[in-house]
């Protein structure tokens, strides 16, 4: 008996702990074993088959995160990897009105926010960047006549962008009741660092499927971290 716990991610739900549905894991043959993202590659497998997934927003599941930026790297590899896997794996099911939401919005909306845009938004960075050190040549070249109207549109439309960010993440906190508000202070921080991580590895998990090599779950660090009541 496989017992489950759910939770929903981007429109898909992702398995942490297993599913109470024993006679569907034989209906599909079995738990997937081809993908880095077996818990994805089986929600959506068990849905085109007809079925639906609950999600139950009191489900608690502990896990221990990485504790090294190496470490993170190679988590959101494996995930970046894995989704990269199941998108191709059931590619024949995106935009199929047979599939309904799951092939019209779950898989196209995975293919636009966590590959395209995410391989895509380096570029924003690095226009950004170039658009700084622009600003920086023309204030030393011109120091007594520059007025940086230039350097305020930029930052203008940079801290609409972060209100907007902030606006979506506060939809989302409504939506999920019981969350931690002060977890929004740290959503600004995560575009420093963070994203350039996301960037990276997503980039590198393109590049990796298109030379086609083996992957696998590498060696995963424990740290023991995790304290959890019993």
């Amino acid at each position: 008996m496989w017992h489950a716990l759910v939770f929903i991610l981007n429109g898909l739900v992702f398995v942490m702990i297993g599913l109470q549905l024993p006679y569907v894991l034989k209906e599909i043959g079995g738990f997937p074993a081809d993908t880095l993202a077996e818990d994805q590659d089986l929600t959506i497998a068990i849905q085109t088959k007809g079925y639906r997934v609950h999600f139950d927003s009191t489900a608690i599941a502990w896990t221990e995160a990485p504790a090294t930026v190496r470490g993170l790297a190679k988590q959101r590899f494996r995930w970046a990897y894995g989704t990269l896997q199941c998108l191709w794996k059931y590619r024949r099911i995106t935009f199929n009105p047979a599939y309904e939401e799951l092939g019209l919005v779950a898989l196209p909306q995975v293919w636009l926010f966590q590959i395209l845009l995410t391989t895509l938004a380096p570029v924003a960075d690095l226009l950004l960047l170039w658009q700084l050190i622009g600003e920086y040549i023309n204030y030393t070249q011109h120091v007594g006549t520059y007025t940086g109207d230039n350097l305020k549109i930029v930052a203008i439309y940079y801290l609409i962008f972060i209100v907007v960010d902030m606006l979506a993440a506060v939809v989302g906190f409504v939506l999920e009741k019981g969350e931690d508000w002060r977890l929004l202070l740290w959503l600004p921080l995560q575009r420093f660092g963070y994203r350039q991580i996301m960037y990276y590895v997503v980039l590198r998990s393109l590049w990796t499927a298109l030379r086609g090599p083996f992957v696998g779950w590498g060696k995963l660090e424990r740290h023991g971290t995790v304290r959890a009541r019993a």
